[in-house]
């Protein structure tokens, strides 16, 4: 079965320059490159709100026929939280999903459905550890709601790491990522996120990757701040031959706090 996972599941490194400006800026003034510095702080600070929470997550996940019809379907609720440590000085970042109700139930019929994690977190291409890997370009102000959005793109520089990879066979292929993110241009926070595979690779069977992730601002009564999170991820994915759609939705957040303590017994 095809599977679409990404490569950040793994160790993310901090560098002293965590609040540095963005690399790869296209900017063309000191207005739009203090915009995107901002942005690469607000990520910084939002990766330590994101791993103080967890939600439930409903994923659906649909196999379409060539006209578009959904052909095959499961949803699926999970408990989920994404899971940040510092040990001397390297943050791991590690997603938990833990099945609840039926989704717990192992599938009996092996439905050959994909397979999609981690693009709540696509925000990491904002981050400083995968930032200089990104070409950025300050575009035009959309208007939403009656509020206004910067729309920034960015586009994957080749043979950079990249925040996202396919899983196939055993073997993971980075994912050239290009899209548009829509930022409030008054907080540096990040409201939407939409993506694409900027190169072909069709030589491993991928012919088209896109995906949209939509963020939510949410309160909590022990906080003055109201925070943004991911409210829905779509991920849509086609080959030669099969094509697939998967939404995720993100709800009920709740704050959760892990402490751990290492302990060096005497020789």
């Amino acid at each position: 079965m095809t599977r679409v996972d990404r490569s950040l599941l793994g160790k993310i490194l901090i560098a002293a320059c965590l609040l540095s400006p963005l690399q790869g800026l296209a900017a063309t003034n000191g207005t739009e490159q203090d915009l995107l510095s901002r942005v690469q702080g607000q990520v910084a600070e939002y990766l330590e709100q994101f791993s103080d929470v967890k939600c439930t997550e409903k994923v659906n996940q649909q196999k379409l026929t060539p006209g578009g019809k959904v052909e095959l379907q499961r949803d699926s609720t999970y408990d989920y939280l994404v899971i940040l440590t510092n040990a001397g000085g390297e943050l791991s970042l590690d997603e938990s999903r833990l099945a609840v109700g039926e989704a717990a139930k192992a599938d009996k019929k092996n439905r050959p459905l994909l397979v999609t994690n981690g693009f709540a977190t696509l925000f990491l291409i904002f981050h400083t550890y995968y930032a200089q890997s990104f070409q950025f370009a300050v575009g035009d102000v959309e208007t939403l709601n009656g509020h206004a959005y910067q729309k920034v793109s960015f586009q994957h520089i080749h043979g950079t790491r990249s925040p996202a990879a396919l899983s196939l066979r055993g073997r993971e292929y980075p994912l050239e990522l290009s899209g548009t993110a829509w930022i409030d241009p008054q907080t540096a926070t990040i409201t939407r996120i939409e993506t694409t595979v900027g190169s072909s690779m069709e030589d491993v069977g991928l012919k088209a990757l896109r995906s949209e992730i939509a963020y939510a601002p949410v309160p909590f009564r022990d906080s003055r701040a109201t925070y943004w999170f991911p409210a829905q991820a779509t991920v849509e994915v086609e080959t030669q031959r099969q094509h697939w759609r998967n939404t995720h939705s993100f709800s009920d957040y709740k704050k959760f706090a892990v402490s751990t303590e290492e302990k060096v017994k005497d020789q």
